[in-house]
Order: structure tokens, then sequence, then C-alpha cells
């Protein structure tokens, strides 16, 4: 039974990869607009170090808050309208009454705007690298443990906005409220460091800022202790928010 629920579960993956990638909007914001924005604003100010930044390149900061900036839409935009389409349409209710068990389900999407979003993560550390030799000071392994974490804390949060939303429609401005204040608020696009103290402080109430600031310490290669706070908050975001999708969650 756990075999044929594994293999149920690899196509249903692929099979919603294809779907994630002829979505021109879920394909255009995941993997080409981070790529535009990155050689936009690469283009401007280079990569030559900056005192503003402790001596880092313009691109080398900007290329992990680019990674915020790809999580916070996956996990705001495509978990939570991707989720609440599917209830809208019936599709989870039919999904329902099929032998698979509702983890699988789940976690079938998880798995594939995880995968997406690894990918416009891959396709811009590429492209800073072949265009502005971009540096990595950190470690992978830590690293990869950040990026992990920040991933399922935002896609966490598109699952309560998913269970609460009553339809797509309604999901998608929720996503949309929530995500563009904090793309251009929390230095997932532009830098904190240049923002006025106002702006700073605002950005403290927001998930996505934590996001870039562990992202940052883990690619520079700053020691964890130094950012347990943001690894506090984005653990209890993920612990929160998958405690109420759960309590919430409806198949239809």
């Amino acid at each position: 039974m756990a075999g044929t629920q594994i293999k149920t579960l690899w196509k249903m993956t692929w099979v919603e990869t294809k779907l994630f990638l002829r979505e021109p909007m879920a394909a255009f914001f995941t993997l080409a607009f981070p790529l535009m924005v990155l050689f936009l604003f690469g283009g401007i100010y280079g990569n030559e170090p900056n005192e503003m930044f402790g001596g880092r390149g313009t691109v080398d900061m900007l290329v992990p808050a680019y990674m915020g900036m790809i999580i916070g839409t996956v996990g705001l935009m495509f978990v939570t309208i991707n989720m609440a389409t599917y209830r809208e349409k019936g599709i989870l209710r039919r999904f329902k009454t099929t032998p698979l068990r509702p983890v699988i389900i789940l976690l079938d999407t998880v798995l594939v705007n995880f995968a997406m979003t690894l990918v416009g993560t891959g396709l811009l550390i590429v492209a800073a690298i072949l265009a502005f030799d971009l540096r990595f000071d950190g470690h992978v392994f830590p690293f990869l443990l950040a990026f992990i974490l920040a991933s399922l804390s935002f896609f966490s949060l598109g699952f309560v906005i998913a269970s609460l939303a009553p339809t797509s429609r309604v999901s998608q401005v929720i996503g949309m409220v929530l995500f563009y204040p904090m793309l251009f608020l929390s230095g997932a696009s532009i830098p904190l460091q240049i923002m006025p103290g106002s702006i700073q402080k605002i950005a403290d109430f927001l998930p996505l800022t934590y996001v870039v600031k562990l992202l940052q310490g883990a690619w520079f290669g700053e020691p964890a202790g130094e950012h347990l706070f943001e690894i506090l908050i984005l653990t209890g975001l993920l612990v929160v928010c998958t405690v109420i999708s759960a309590l919430t969650f409806r198949w239809e």
C-alpha cells in the first residue's frame, strides 16, 4: 500500500508540475520576473563592493533577497490560489473519495511548489554568477536548511489563506494584499539598508523580512546564532499556520 501511495504521489507531482509550467502567471513570476529584476538592478549598480552593504556587492545582497521574493510569490499566490481553486471546482472533493490519503494530496502541492521555488532560485543564481560574478560565502547545508524553513513557513501561510477564503478569487485578493506590501517593504526587492528608519520599523512586522534576513545571513556564512530570532519567527509561523490550516481546512 505504501509503495502504491508513493508511486501515485510522484505521478501527481509530475502532472502538477506540468500544469504549473503551463500557467503563464505562475511561470512568469517564479522563473522570469526575478531574472528581469536582477538584470535591471544588477545592470544599474553592478556588483562592486559597497560600504553600505558591509563591503559586499549589490548583487551579492540582492540575490538572497530575491529568493525571498520567489518564496513569497509561490507561498502567498500560487499555493493559495491553487488549493482554493481545487476546492471551488470540486477537485478536492473528488480526491477525497479516492483511496489516497489526504496527506498525499497535500504533500503533492508542497513538493510541486517547492520544486518550482528551487528551479526559480537556481536560475537566479546561475544568471547572477554568469553576469555579475556572484559570490557565495556560506555553506551549502546550512543555507539549504534556511531555504527549506523559509519556504515551508510561507507555504503554510498560503494553506491558511486557502483554508479560510470562501473562493479562489477571494484567496487571490488576500494573497496579493499580503504579498505586495511585503515585497516592497521587507527588503525582498529594495534593500532595507537604503530605506528610511520608519520603513525599517514597519519591516519588523512583516514575515518576509525574516526570510530575507535569514537567507542573506546563511548566504554570507554568518553563524546561525546571529539569526536565532529569524529562525524562531519562521518556525513559529510554520507551526502556528500548520495547526490553523489543519483545523480549518475544507475539502469542499
